[in-house]
């Protein structure tokens, strides 16, 4: 039972835990709500006897004080361990539900986020996590309490009046079912809402990231227009997903009280009839009205219960993902990156690489080059176990890396990718990223090896000053060098570059390649590169055409055959001596 409750409310066990033990609470104070009528009756009763014995009223009512004090302390009580069991608990459960999603995102392999959106999955993080938290503090717990005390309930009205107890409930399986039938209805329209709400999720998004553009090219009526008309959208589909769940939880609520009209007419015929008592038909009129509150609330329950079951879909669909995995047990014989007949494709059907085979020699610099898409930063990431391969092995020292833990692998591994990515920190804290342990010298002397030094101490507050989102208060030649200068602080010994140095000029590009050569001596080498000179000095070339190896060797070897590298190096001389015309 335990399991199935994880999977339908994707809960971890404590969650199932504590939810049993908030439903069990709320069971507990439905039952004890029913108390006060019981007390009422019994002080109805005993001013019956009074007047017809003559006595005074007040004669042994304190016992009815007393008992009525005593409820409302057990309700107290009561109503505190059901609160910590609802909201205490569901808030500790919310918790970790996001540390679990981080968790499995974590290990993910990055081509699930190449096939799913990004502002889908901080939907889901923030807005789906945001509704369960409701759902378990406010709808779960209270449904299942409600139906079992309803049938606790209903059993005591059937032992004390088979044909009170059906006029009161005859009611509660007719609106139960009138809720539950609209379950495709409010699912068709649950869904469109959410595919709306993504929507402008997605436009807004856009406009941050392009702004720039948008501006530059006069777009900002076009790109309003198109976020009017999407948030109009959005609107039009939460007022009908919101009208269908009242429709049918609205009408389910008002056939409810028609058992109070069914109670009150058999209760009177069967009093008129002399089969019943005043107190019990007095009784049955108190529970009916008491019942029918926690049914309404039912009702709705029921509907938000349906709702949530598509932000439940969504969270499972991310946690029960396949993780990569591996053992966290490496030792290389030594750091030779060897692709084996690799086959690798993003989508079925799609391949980026068919049949890759080359070695990148420890203590050499491999180069991949090639046209555009021909799958070379394809391969970089493959070498680091960002996507396992579809097809063939790559190994690093002799290691298949797809048995070995993504984050044990990676601490072999240095990266520079042309996409830079920086923290909202300091300098200091975003060089330290290669080597958390590192000593404030070491950073220094890493910043200073990838030409640095020089542009940071001119910043506000030089290695202490606090950069923008993702580095935006630098360039783009200075952010990629932090990015160089993170690497070269890790010491790892692979070392992928792609594209490194494409955004600095001549002379930084020459100083920072100087310095990695004198720092990457003796390691793994794969370097990514589109202008020659760039891997002129490289030990071994592989030139990568629609996926597959059209060359490989040295430079000289690859410049005495006809082939993309020499008419690459012919272009580009050539287009050294371009001029540009008055």
């Amino acid at each position: 039972m335990t399991r199935k409750l994880q999977h339908w409310f994707a809960l971890s066990e404590k969650g199932v835990n504590d939810l049993i033990r908030a439903v069990f609470w709320c069971f507990v104070c439905n039952l004890v709500l029913m108390l006060p009528v019981g007390a009422v009756l019994l002080a109805v009763r005993h001013l019956l006897s009074c007047l017809e014995s003559g006595t005074s009223p007040m004669d042994g009512f304190w016992i009815y004080t007393v008992f009525a004090l005593a409820v409302l302390s057990l309700l107290f009580v009561l109503h505190w361990f059901q609160y910590a069991s609802l909201y205490i608990a569901t808030y500790r459960e919310s918790a970790s539900r996001r540390v679990s999603l981080a968790e499995t995102l974590r290990r993910l392999p990055l081509s699930f986020f190449g096939n799913r959106d990004l502002s889908d999955l901080t939907s889901t993080m923030i807005a789906d996590c945001s509704s369960l938290d409701q759902l378990f503090s406010h709808y779960v717990p209270q449904l299942f309490a409600a139906i079992g005390s309803t049938l606790v309930i209903g059993g005591c009205m059937f032992v004390c009046d088979w044909r009170m107890a059906l006029a009161v409930l005859w009611v509660v399986p007719v609106a139960v079912a009138l809720t539950a039938g609209s379950r495709k209805i409010q699912d068709a329209f649950g869904t469109k809402n959410i595919l709306n709400k993504r929507a402008v999720t997605d436009c807004i998004q856009e406009g941050l990231e392009t702004i720039r553009d948008i501006r530059a090219c006069h777009r900002q009526e076009r790109y309003l227009d198109d976020l009017e008309a999407k948030l109009a959208a959005m609107e039009n589909s939460s007022i009908r997903s919101e009208l269908a769940t009242g429709v049918f939880v609205c009408s389910a609520q008002a056939f409810l009280r028609l058992g109070l009209a069914t109670t009150v007419l058999t209760g009177g015929t069967l009093l008129l009839a002399g089969e019943l008592s005043f107190l019990y038909f007095l009784g049955f009129l108190f529970a009916a009205a008491r019942l029918y509150d926690p049914l309404g609330m039912v009702l709705q329950n029921i509907a938000a219960t349906f709702h949530a079951r598509l932000q439940i879909q969504r969270m499972r669909s991310i946690l029960e993902q396949p993780v990569q995995e591996g053992t966290e047990e490496f030792t290389p014989k030594n750091y030779d990156i060897t692709f084996d007949h690799v086959s690798f494709a993003y989508r079925e059907g799609g391949r980026v690489l068919e049949d890759v085979s080359f070695t990148a020699r420890q203590g050499e610099v491999t180069a991949l080059i090639g046209p555009s898409g021909g799958g070379k930063s394809t391969a970089c990431k493959l070498a680091a176990r960002f996507w396992d391969v579809t097809g063939g092995k790559i190994s690093l020292g002799g290691t298949d890396v797809s048995a070995v833990d993504p984050e044990t692998l990676l601490r072999s591994y240095s990266m520079v990718f042309q996409d830079v990515v920086l923290f909202r920190d300091t300098v200091m804290e975003n060089i330290r990223l290669g080597r958390r342990d590192a000593t404030d010298e070491e950073v220094l002397a890493a910043a200073r090896a990838a030409q640095c030094d020089a542009f940071i101490r001119k910043l506000p507050q030089g290695y202490q000053t606090v950069i923008g989102e993702n580095g935006s208060t630098l360039s783009g030649g200075e952010r990629q060098r932090v990015s160089i200068a993170r690497a070269i602080l890790k010491d790892a010994p692979v070392v992928l570059l792609d594209e490194a140095t494409a955004s600095l000029d001549v002379e930084n590009e020459s100083a920072v390649q100087a310095a990695l050569s004198r720092l990457l001596q003796g390691k793994t080498v794969l370097v990514i590169a589109h202008r020659m000179r760039t891997v002129a000095g490289a030990d071994h070339i592989v030139v990568l055409e629609n996926g597959r190896v059209a060359q490989q060797g040295t430079p000289e070897e690859l410049m005495g055959q006809d082939g993309f590298y020499r008419r690459m190096r012919n272009l580009q001389s050539e287009s050294a001596q371009w001029r540009l015309n008055a």
